[in-house]
């Protein structure tokens, strides 16, 4: 045995760089740290505010000790940690991996969470593209529908309603532009997406309104009396619908109610089930998020 130790040895030294024997093996073993002692140095930078260093931390028990319940809580750990740093890439990374390797654990909610409020946190002004908000809506709307116990799901419902609103606002930006540019089709087709997709929102009145201008411009009486019928049956107060009735007074026209099976009828039924939501402020729905229990 003591030969064959030898022998092993010199093969081993012989297959060796001067490189590599340079590395001192006890040097390397002495750079793991057990992983209870690297989670508690990770806990106690993140009440620091040290939050790189608690992402080093966590990032650390994940290569070290990459099967250990450490390594599993780690991983989340270190996504609220990039969530709180602003680095939303690798929170919605770390929270993938997670959720990926641990689908059926405690934490599985919260993973799903901070991947919707990294996006929801990137959500960009009304006016530039807005994938990051229909990703932020999707994903939260994943917390709704797959953990519908968890304590995330009133949260995770509010900022859907102001993503989702937000999406909203893009379409109707996008289709007043057509509008005022007289393409008409183009127009009613964004106008009849923000009522077929988001009639909970606060833009349907408006959209409504848009569909009766449209409508009333390109000659299609019957169209514009309907969309401003669906208007005034759900908003009878509201001054789009009084500018919209004022609209077709001035040809001698007046909302009529389209057939049951019409689009203007599916609308009807659309807007009247899904009620209304309040948004809540913006400010207000980014309130600070907290680490999962441990």
């Amino acid at each position: 045995m003591v030969l064959a130790l030898a022998t092993s040895t010199a093969l081993l030294s012989g297959c060796m760089s001067s490189k590599d024997k340079d590395i001192d093996a006890l040097a390397l073993a002495s750079q793991t740290e057990p992983a209870d002692k690297l989670y508690n140095q990770g806990l106690a930078n993140l009440e620091a505010g040290r939050l790189g260093e608690a992402a080093k931390k966590f990032e650390a028990i994940d290569k070290q000790h990459p099967y250990s319940e450490f390594a599993r809580k780690a991983l989340v750990m270190r996504a609220f940690a990039s969530y709180r740093k602003g680095d939303y890439d690798d929170a919605i990374s770390s929270a993938r991996r997670y959720l990926a390797t641990y689908p059926g654990s405690s934490e599985a909610a919260y993973a799903q969470y901070i991947i919707g409020l990294s996006y929801f946190r990137q959500i960009p002004d009304v006016t530039r593209d807005q994938t990051d908000t229909a990703r932020a809506a999707a994903a939260l709307q994943e917390v709704v529908d797959r953990y519908p116990q968890s304590e995330y799901v009133e949260d995770a419902k509010s900022k859907m309603r102001i993503a989702r609103d937000q999406l909203a606002g893009k379409e109707m930006q996008v289709g007043r532009y057509y509008l005022e540019r007289r393409e008409y089709i183009a127009a009613i087709n964004r106008f009849k997406n923000v009522v077929d997709t988001y009639p909970q929102t606060r833009h349907v009145e408006e959209a409504l309104a848009r569909l009766t201008e449209a409508y009333y411009a390109m000659g299609l009486t019957q169209e514009a009396q309907a969309a401003a019928s669906v208007l005034g049956q759900n908003f009878p107060e509201s001054q789009w619908y009084k500018d919209s009735y004022a609209l077709l007074q001035s040809k001698g026209l007046e909302p009529r109610a389209g057939a049951g099976a019409s689009w203007f009828g599916n609308a009807t039924r659309l807007i009247t089930g899904a009620g209304r939501d309040q948004v809540p402020d913006a400010q207000a729905a980014k309130g600070e998020v907290r680490p999962p229990r441990a």
